[in-house]
């Protein structure tokens, strides 16, 4: 039985549960390596992947005989049969973070299920501790979105539009081993740049622009996430202090992520610094990476946790003035024993684009 699997079985005997319905997509695939439509059963003595034919060979050509999964088809049982699966099972566990009303209502009555009972994101939790083969993974993830940025670094010039540059984001990922982009590029120039979530638009760049870009891919399934704050032709002195303050608590916060720091602490160091010259820290301070672009764990003044060895987080301080300029430095970094290391390594000194 492959070790995911084993390592679930073993947390539902102390959750007091006998099956299990994975039907998250994302914690299927942590699970097995499926990539394809359907449902992972846990029953007492079996591992079953439900799908339809369409994806039969793929699911059959992801899994070894070591994974001890079953695969069937749907269509291959009658509607009396499904309740077959969870036969004795006094309690079954579901995603109830995932699950609709109406799923969880198909859940009971296709399985005749006694008690369906919430997982509480154990799956998402355990998703935090990265392997070897995960890390490296992030780390190939990481390495072309540096890439990338040093191309972007070229091709943005006087005129361009933000949505010319994320779509140039886009176009080298998938150009350069990536499956894509992890999520929509951000591209703010201007003004734009105080939205934290700005969507690219049709501005064109200008002389002395603030351009905040935050991207990253995924390879192999596994995410990067990078922010850059840059400068068109020159660096306008309003911005200078907010840049340094920014990158300040960036660096203060990199040399204190590590396995025992208090993921609160470092929120409200960050937050003091900040309000101390004026400013808010108006989101998180960042948050984990890994088969999704926001997972376990938060990096929050209201998560009082504790992060622990191998896991990957960004480290995003941020301060936004309206209608003016933002200012954003991001890293996502590997957690060890001893510190962080850097998995997203472009420069963050004054970084300025020639204007032509």
């Amino acid at each position: 039985m492959n070790a995911n699997i084993k390592w679930l079985r073993e947390k539902m005997k102390m959750l007091d549960m006998q099956g299990a319905i994975i039907s998250n997509p994302i914690n299927i695939r942590y699970l097995t390596g499926i990539i394809a439509e359907g449902l992972l059963l846990i029953t007492r003595k079996e591992n079953i992947y439900l799908t339809d034919g369409r994806y039969t060979e793929t699911v059959n050509s992801t899994l070894t005989i070591d994974d001890e999964i079953i695969v069937h088809e749907f269509s291959d049982f009658s509607i009396d049969e499904y309740e077959n699966f969870f036969l004795f099972c006094e309690n079954v566990g579901f995603e109830g973070d995932y699950v609709t009303y109406n799923g969880y209502k198909d859940f009971m009555q296709r399985y005749k299920i006694n008690s369906l009972q919430e997982m509480e994101r154990v799956i998402e939790k355990q998703r935090m501790i990265k392997d070897i083969e995960e890390i490296d993974k992030i780390t190939k993830a990481c390495e072309i979105t540096d890439k990338c940025f040093t191309h972007l670094l070229d091709f943005i010039k006087v005129g361009k539009t933000e949505k010319e540059i994320a779509l140039e984001i886009e176009r080298f990922f998938k150009l350069n081993g990536a499956d894509g982009v992890s999520f929509d590029p951000i591209v703010a120039s201007g003004k734009n740049s105080s939205k934290p979530h700005a969507v690219p638009t049709d501005k064109k760049v200008e002389l002395g622009d603030v351009i905040t870009i935050d991207m990253g891919c995924k390879y192999q399934g596994y995410c990067s996430d990078m922010t850059r704050t840059i400068f068109v032709g020159y660096i306008p002195e309003q911005v200078k202090d907010v840049y340094d303050l920014v990158l300040k608590n960036q660096l203060q916060t990199e040399e204190e992520l590590k396995e025992g720091a208090n993921v609160k602490t470092l929120t409200k160091m960050v937050q003091g610094s900040f309000e101390l010259n004026g400013y808010n820290l108006i989101h998180s301070l960042g948050h984990g990476v890994g088969l999704e672009i926001h997972e376990y764990p938060y990096l929050s003044s209201k998560n009082d946790f504790t992060l622990k060895d191998k896991m990957v987080v960004t480290n995003e301080p941020g301060i936004y003035i309206p209608d003016r300029f933002g200012v954003r430095i991001e890293d996502t970094v590997l957690i060890t024993k001893n510190g962080c290391i850097k998995l997203t390594k472009s420069d963050k000194n004054y970084i300025i684009v020639d204007e032509q």
